[in-house]
């Protein structure tokens, strides 16, 4: 006997799901036959969702937005979710009934995704949307296998961390204030852009700066050098104040400091790589940065030509 979906009971060779009406639960009979029944759970299941067939992939995705991507992900990346999700998912297969998108479908959608005008890195990400939707649905019953191939999602090339060089640090500090004093306060914390927005000069205790609102949801504490602990210590209110933000921030430092690709996220990766070049341990940069997998901290251990070099003639040299 097929495991039954779930919602879907079966009482003397008859099936039968639940479903609730006016704040009341009621039990409804499906039949006797398995497909059949299926078939009228999934169909009680889309019943009130929008679209122009209660069946379709443009019908569902309303409903996983609303209740799991509503739940399961920050307010920002469900914003984003949804936006991927009606410009290419809805685009490309929104009128096709669910239970008949199957594994060549999504090959095909990837082939498609790749002609658009978007990086390989956001491909990824639209494909794993789609492959989270497609589970979803298997989950909630509206369809009885996910059809979501093996290896959909293409491989990302492994990039060295965007950073700055020493050159271009001292071009972007160089710029007047209060761009400066951004800059060298993401260059000593390492913080994101959300974090050193909503960061307060009472969020400073005993030399330590603790970050409120992160991306993981946990509370996180990061030392700060003595000098830019004084630096802080001597400031009012929100310690960063950008009329603007992020965008106004890029547009002024590139045009002010001459580094044409500077973007705020930089200052992040050069403060990790600065970290471990200086022969910061590995962990305490994945505690400072809040990452939840030591694997994503581990791409800034990718050490540099010239460091690799200099450990080399160290090593060969004592080995003489």
């Amino acid at each position: 006997m097929p495991k039954l979906p779930k919602g879907m009971f079966q009482r003397g060779g008859v099936y039968y799901c639940r479903v609730t009406e006016g704040g009341k639960r009621r039990w409804v009979r499906l039949g006797g036959e398995y497909e059949g029944a299926c078939r009228e759970l999934r169909k009680i299941r889309l019943n009130g969702d929008a679209g122009p067939s209660p069946a379709t992939v443009q019908a569902a995705v309303p409903r996983w937005l609303r209740t799991y991507c509503a739940t399961a992900r920050s307010p920002l990346f469900a914003k984003t979710t949804a936006y991927r999700a009606d410009h290419y998912l809805i685009a490309y297969m929104g009128q096709k009934p669910l239970n008949r998108v199957k594994k060549d479908h999504l090959r095909a959608y990837r082939l498609w995704l790749e002609t658009q005008s978007i990086s390989a890195q956001t491909v990824a990400h639209v494909l794993a949307d789609a492959r989270c939707f497609f589970y979803w649905c298997e989950e909630e019953g509206l369809i009885d296998r996910s059809p979501v191939p093996r290896r959909l999602l293409p491989k990302i090339q492994q990039r060295p961390p965007d950073r700055l060089s020493d050159e271009e640090v001292e071009a972007v500090l160089s710029v007047p204030e209060p761009y400066a004093w951004v800059a060298r306060l993401a260059l000593g914390t390492g913080l994101r852009w959300g974090e050193l927005a909503r960061v307060q000069r009472t969020d400073f205790q005993d030399g330590t700066l603790i970050v409120h609102q992160t991306k993981s949801g946990k509370l996180r504490r990061v030392p700060l050098a003595p000098a830019l602990a004084a630096e802080v210590q001597s400031r009012i209110g929100k310690l960063v104040a950008v009329e603007g933000g992020a965008v106004a921030f890029r547009r002024i430092v590139r045009k002010l400091s001459g580094v044409s690709h500077f973007h705020p996220h930089q200052l992040r990766h050069t403060f990790a790589c600065r970290w471990l070049e200086r022969g910061g341990n590995l962990s305490a940069l994945q505690e400072i940065l809040g990452h939840a997998s030591v694997t994503t901290t581990q791409r800034y251990a990718r050490l540099s030509d010239e460091m690799v070099k200099r450990e080399a003639e160290r090593v060969y040299g004592g080995g003489r």
